[in-house]
């Protein structure tokens, strides 16, 4: 189930909450009970390596001279 980072408005507390993609709009209360709150914007970051390089511009066969 996907986090959602919220705001408090009211005593400026941030906070994660789980929920389905289609609740993600719905009002949330803070920790602290009150209901001002705003949905952050969040950034995803995937980590791993590409084992894979992207083609050079011009390369590979038919743009880069392999056929005659």
């Amino acid at each position: 189930m996907p986090r959602y980072e919220y705001r408090c408005r009211s005593c400026g507390d941030v906070f994660e909450l789980s929920r389905p993609m289609a609740e993600s709009g719905d009002p949330a209360n803070c920790p602290s009970g009150h209901d001002d709150t705003v949905k952050l914007l969040s950034t995803v970051a995937v980590g791993g390596s590409a084992s894979a390089h992207a083609p050079r511009a011009g390369g590979g066969c038919c743009g880069g001279g392999c056929c005659g």
